[in-house]
């Protein structure tokens, strides 16, 4: 055996080995590195047409559904949107327990009602809420035993709306609420956790009094405030510590002119060092949401999350500087929350290319070395490939959607873009299978016309000038699973779907990859291939991340089934099943 076949050979022996130490779903990623591989070997390429419906959970809560379900000790977890949480027995299907949230109705909700899932122990079932809430439930009733109101409701600083608006009242909005959206990480005592919806800035009202947002736009000013991620300890909830995703100094950086890896942005340099002193204080409104759940390397005790976009979003005079530690990958002490690194995909974004995809623990074997990494699937439509320890760019993949006029600035006629705000690959958690050295991406294809606007004057003022950056009504987009090899960046294969997709990827030692479609179908891929080997249907949109399972030694197949208002994917309020028949 050459050392080359040895040092891979040694590399598939320890991912095996941490794959095969829960064959439940204890923890959001799946296993400790979240490659959300199943080691799982019941349901195959060959008998995968025998999967049928085990059961079905109606939960009574038709709204966007984006849960992971966590599976421990043969029960199934579930957060439902607007933060209900059920208990489930997961060979059955049978309720056991459910709690149901005491929502303060008076707080304006910053993202919708979705929540992306739970974290859980052996006493504790632990959720962020959209209220802005961490709460400890107890696993075996679903009673609360303390509830920690992390925000106070508070969404931050802004200027007078109305002056801004020329007096044009009804048409521009504050900012937006400020919740907990991702699902928590448990870790030596902690529960970890992040506030989102801190970088939108204002907004446009929406005829639509059920949009959460409305019609998000671009307008310079002083909004919002400052992210974090914070840990809480598991039996109090006291707070341990806490990281600011905004620095209190240094957030200007070096202003650089390309993006880590070369491609140029469209900033004049002189202007934003120029205008410094004059926004000195912009840093505390700077934004940079915590979207994704964390991953955490336990040899390093070294903690990897993704960072939002800066605040007021796609408007960068009133923030001159590269605005850090926003649409940035960062690396934290796991114990302490001290920064250790962080890698800004893009500095001074203007274009909503947040770190929104949860990061990837891997090794990566590169010319004759094993270098442990940290992958994130970026909404520019690359997988960013990065050294775990230093923080430098080993890669950056293929490109997995099309591409047109990346970090091009707004205009009066509008500038088509793609992929835009929505990605490349948005909140979508990815599979990888580090055996077959492939992961795979839900990627989105979905242009984007990004163009500057003012209103009317109004009351003897000038009305407020602003960039808008909308979804095109086109025929022209569509969904791509894409496979990548993990050592090379390169694409293996393509999947095309009729939608974009939106809700994450599991793929299994066996050789399959699984992912949701809007229209209400959980499809099977080979890995090998990209083809489609099976399709299981659902009344509502499949847009949240399946997971694979055993109990009493049967495999299973879950996922949610809500749809994604956002996205225009039916709405429903089903936990579904599937087992081998």
């Amino acid at each position: 055996m050459n050392k080359y076949v040895a040092i891979a050979c040694l590399l598939f022996t320890h991912s095996a080995i941490v794959l095969a130490d829960d064959r439940e779903w204890s923890v959001f990623g799946g296993n400790n590195l979240h490659q959300r591989h199943s080691p799982l070997t019941q349901i195959t390429p060959d008998n995968i047409q025998n999967l049928a419906p085990a059961w079905q959970f109606n939960t009574g809560n038709k709204a966007t559904f984006q849960a992971t379900p966590i599976v421990k000790s043969g029960v199934m977890y579930v957060s439902l949107p607007f933060n209900d949480v059920v208990a489930l027995n997961a060979k059955s299907g049978e309720l056991i327990w459910r709690y149901q949230h005491d929502r303060i109705e008076s707080r304006e909700m910053c993202c919708g009602p979705a929540n992306r899932g739970v974290a859980v122990t052996d006493d504790h079932v632990f959720m962020g809420t959209v209220d802005g809430r961490l709460i400890a439930l107890d696993v075996n009733t679903g009673k609360k035993a303390w509830d920690k109101d992390v925000t106070q409701g508070d969404s931050g600083i802004q200027e007078d709306v109305a002056s801004l608006a020329g007096g044009t009242e009804g048409e521009v909005s504050g900012t937006s609420g400020v919740g907990l959206n991702m699902a928590p990480m448990v870790y030596n005592g902690n529960v970890i956790i992040g506030i989102t919806g801190v970088g939108y800035g204002l907004h446009l009202d929406s005829p639509d009094p059920d949009a959460p947002l409305g019609a998000v736009v671009g307008i310079a000013g002083k909004y919002g405030r400052r992210g974090f991620l914070a840990a809480y300890d598991v039996e109090t909830g006291d707070q341990r510590w806490q990281f600011d995703t905004i620095p209190e100094q240094g957030w200007e950086g070096d202003y650089l002119a390309t993006t880590p890896d070369g491609e140029l942005l469209p900033r004049d340099i002189e202007a934003e060092k120029a205008s410094a002193e004059q926004y000195a204080d912009a840093w505390r409104y700077g934004g940079g949401s915590a979207w994704s759940t964390p991953a955490i390397d336990h040899d390093t005790d070294t903690l990897f999350f993704g960072t939002g976009n800066p605040s007021p979003q796609m408007e960068g005079s009133s923030r001159p500087g590269d605005n850090l530690y926003t649409s940035s990958l960062v690396a934290l002490d796991a114990n302490s929350g001290k920064i250790k690194w962080h890698f800004q995909q893009v500095p001074h974004d203007m274009w909503g290319y947040d770190v929104a995809s949860p990061p990837v623990l891997f090794d990566v074997y590169q010319d004759g070395k094993t270098v442990a990494a940290v992958g994130q699937a970026g909404k520019t439509g690359w997988f960013y490939v990065i050294n775990r320890e230093t923080g430098k760019l080993l890669f950056k993949s293929d490109a997995y959607v099309p591409q047109q006029n990346l970090f091009q600035p707004p205009s009066e006629a509008g500038t088509v873009i793609y992929p835009g705000v929505l990605g490349g690959s948005n909140w979508s958690p990815v599979a990888l299978d580090a055996k077959r050295r492939q992961v795979y991406i839900a990627g989105i294809h979905w242009p984007v016309n990004y163009s500057l606007h003012q209103l009317p004057e109004k009351n003897g003022k000038a009305g407020l000038k602003y960039s808008s950056m909308a979804p095109l009504d086109t025929d022209e987009r569509y969904g791509l699973l894409s496979a990548i090899n993990i050592d090379t960046g390169k694409l293996v294969w393509q999947h095309k779907t009729p939608n974009p997709l939106l809700g994450g990827v599991l793929s299994t030692v066996t050789g399959l990859v699984f992912s949701g479609e809007g229209s209400g179908e959980l499809f099977a891929l080979n890995a090998a291939s990209g083809d489609k080997v099976w399709s299981g249907s659902s009344e509502a949109g499949v847009n949240a991340p399946p997971i694979s399972y055993e109990v009493d030694g049967k495999q299973y197949i879950a996922v949610v089934s809500g749809g994604n208002k956002l996205f225009g994917y039916k709405s429903g309020d089903v936990i579904k099943v599937w087992s081998l028949h």
